[in-house]
C-alpha cells in the first residue's frame, strides 16, 4: 500500500498547502512493515484453519481404516473355525483339524514377520538429520556478536555447501 499526498489537479507542485506534508521514508517503511506483518499473521491464521480441517478429516479417515482392520482381523477367527469344521466334515478328527488351522495361521504370521523384517532393513538412515544433530552442540555454543568461530553453510540455488566439498540438495 503506497502512501502519497494527493494534490488538486489545478494546483502546481510548487503551490502545495503547507499543512499536508509527505510522510518520511521512515514512516513509509514502518507502515509497510506493519502491513507485511499483518499479512503474514493473516496467512498463518488461514493456514491453521485449513490444516485443522484437513487434519480432522484425515483423523476420521484413519479411524475408519483402523476399524476396518480390526473387523478384518476378528473375521479371521471365524474363517479359521469354519475351515477347521470343514476339515472335520471331510473326516479328520476335530482336534487335528483345529491343529492344522493353527499351524496355517502360525505360518502366515511367520511369513508376515519376514516380509516386515525385510522392509525394516530397507529403511534408509536420515543422513542430513543425523549430521545436523552432530553439529547441534557446536551451534548451541553462544558466541559474542561478530566473533563467529565456525563456518556458516552457504545456500545457493537450493544447494547447501557444507564444510569441505560436501553438499546436498535441500
Amino acid at each position: 500500500m503506497a502512501h502519497s499526498v494527493s494534490s488538486p489537479s489545478s494546483a502546481s507542485p510548487a503551490v502545495r498547502s503547507t499543512g499536508a506534508e509527505e510522510p518520511s521514508v521512515g514512516a513509509l517503511v514502518s507502515s509497510a512493515m506493519a502491513d507485511v506483518s499483518t499479512l503474514i499473521r493473516s496467512e498463518v491464521e488461514l493456514a491453521k484453519a485449513e490444516v485443522g480441517k484437513s487434519a480432522k478429516k484425515a483423523g476420521i479417515g484413519a479411524g475408519a481404516f483402523g476399524a476396518a482392520g480390526v473387523v478384518l482381523a476378528f473375521s479371521f477367527f471365524f474363517f479359521g473355525i469354519a475351515l477347521a469344521e470343514f476339515l472335520t466334515w471331510l473326516g479328520i478328527e476335530r482336534w487335528i483339524s483345529y491343529l492344522i488351522v493353527w499351524f496355517l495361521l502360525v505360518l502366515v504370521a511367520v511369513v508376515a514377520a519376514l516380509v516386515g523384517r525385510g522392509f525394516i532393513k530397507k529403511i534408509e538412515k536420515p543422513e542430513r538429520t543425523m549430521e545436523t544433530l552432530r553439529d547441534l552442540p557446536e551451534v548451541m555454543h553462544r558466541e559474542a556478536p561478530g566473533e563467529r568461530h565456525r563456518a556458516v553453510p552457504e545456500v545457493s540455488n537450493g544447494r547447501v555447501q557444507l564444510r569441505g566439498n560436501d553438499s546436498y540438495k535441500v
